[in-house]
């Protein structure tokens, strides 16, 4: 990257954006998109630590059954974008890197099937309302225009944590005794 190019690209950024690493730390819109991608999850998981009830709030968020396991197979590529995401640091598997590199393309597969349980909850068993299908659609299309235009989530996906110098070293000091805090 030339440097006109990486001024221009970092410019706006504050050392505190930066992780350990100096990648730029993950856009926070790209957890936002993961809550609604892995929402059955997370409600499988709420109702899960509900003593008293464990279904009766996956029941009340969906009255279909079928609906809420599709939802929990929409958020499979939620979960392995997760997983890359915990994953991504240096000395990473190739796959690992190959696979970050994806993670525009896996968020909108996952963006867009999760929609399309959406409208097939709504036109089978019409569980929804057209306004809640017109929601999701907004919601699923400001998602999708988000992970297209972001460039900090661009810069994310174009960098891949590596080892620095000084970690190295104080790792190495650490392996011999001589590290002083």
């Amino acid at each position: 990257m030339s440097a006109n190019n990486y001024a221009k690209n970092y410019a706006k950024f504050l050392p505190k954006h930066f992780d350990s690493f100096d990648c730029l730390k993950l856009a926070p819109g790209i957890y936002v998109i993961l809550l609604l991608v892995l929402r059955a999850y997370i409600i499988w998981i709420m109702s899960v630590t509900n003593m008293r009830d464990n279904v009766g709030f996956i029941q009340w968020v969906y009255p279909q059954t079928a609906l809420f396991y599709l939802n929990l197979a929409s958020g499979v590529i939620g979960l392995f974008v997760v997983l890359i995401l915990s994953l991504r640091r240096p000395n990473a598997p190739i796959w690992v890197k190959t696979c970050w590199k994806k993670c525009k393309t896996l968020l909108i597969l996952a963006l867009v099937f999760d929609l399309a349980i959406g409208v097939l909850g709504y036109m089978v068993w019409q569980l929804q309302s057209s306004l809640w299908l017109l929601m999701h659609c907004l919601l699923v299309i400001s998602a999708i225009v988000y992970i297209i235009k972001s460039k900090r989530f661009s810069i994310n996906i174009a960098e891949f944590p590596e080892v620095l110098p000084e970690h190295n070293t104080r790792k190495h000091r650490k392996t011999k005794g001589l590290e002083i805090d």
